[in-house]
């Protein structure tokens, strides 16, 4: 669907494979966009308004200063996800520098995170040189850089860490970075990276149970590093068994990590929201 503010909402006939394809599409074109993504379980979302304070009136990236009201964009996004009626889905809005008046909204099944990751863990490199120009915002642009890395990566690896030109690990693909030595959690500050929905989440679970530092680890100290997880909004917390090839801890989700993901769990099954 589409919209202008004063037009109302339209359906489109443009139909797609994935979200993916879409994003790649607008690249092809050589259009600049803001855009903003969740996972909605049963019509349930969580923290919906953060996501849209993320494509509220305040620019969201530069050049692009949004047009749209948040009651307007959630009314169409319900209006969708009913009449997707998929159960899980995935949205995205997205939002052009050359109509900012007018949003797409589109919509697409999602499979929510196996049970094995969880158990096991996952493996995942470090890109060197290659944060985000601007990490507050999710914009078409780093999508292709984006697109490039996840083509890089090896088998088996789930993740790419991005590192600043410091050799700072600062935030995955598309998740926050958290990394923990000697009973302390540390990641890298809004700012360095995107503030991601999760990431409040494990900060307002987190700070009932381990000590939260502010400053990201560097990919020589990996060796040091006791644990490690990622988290985004659709995956919750994802055990970091592996960087770089350097196993941490015992080569399995270590106890901390455990911990913050059974508190994060139990958070969103209470503050889930109906569309």
């Amino acid at each position: 669907m589409h919209s202008r503010a004063d037009a109302g909402w339209q359906p489109s006939s443009r139909r797609l494979r994935s979200l993916v394809t879409g994003g790649r599409r607008a690249l092809r074109a050589g259009r600049r966009r803001v855009y903003d993504h969740q996972h909605v379980r049963d019509h349930q979302a969580l923290k919906l308004d953060a996501h849209f304070d993320r494509l509220g009136t305040r620019p969201a990236a530069p050049g692009i200063t949004l047009g749209l009201t948040r009651s307007l964009i959630r009314a169409a996004l319900r209006r969708c996800i009913l009449d997707f009626n998929a159960g899980n889905v995935r949205w995205r809005v997205t939002i052009g520098a050359a109509a900012p008046d007018k949003a797409i909204i589109s919509l697409e099944p999602f499979t929510p995170l196996t049970t094995e990751f969880i158990l096991r863990g996952v493996r995942v490199i470090s890109a060197p040189n290659a944060a985000r120009h601007n990490a507050a915002a999710k914009t078409t642009g780093w999508m292709h850089a984006r697109e490039a890395l996840i083509a890089a990566q090896p088998p088996g690896i789930y993740d790419t860490i991005l590192q600043d030109a410091d050799g700072h690990l600062l935030e995955g693909l598309g998740a926050n970075f958290y990394a923990i030595r000697g009973g302390m959690l540390y990641t890298a500050p809004v700012g360095m990276v995107l503030g991601g929905i999760s990431r409040q989440i494990v900060f307002e679970v987190g700070q009932r149970i381990i000590p939260i530092v502010e400053a990201p680890v560097k990919a020589d100290e990996v060796a040091s590093l006791d644990e490690a997880f990622i988290s985004s909004a659709s995956r919750g917390i994802v055990p970091v068994i592996e960087i770089d090839g350097h196993a941490l801890g015992a080569g399995r989700p270590g106890v901390w990590t455990l911990r913050l993901r059974d508190a994060y769990q139990a958070w969103v099954g209470a503050h889930l929201e109906e569309i």
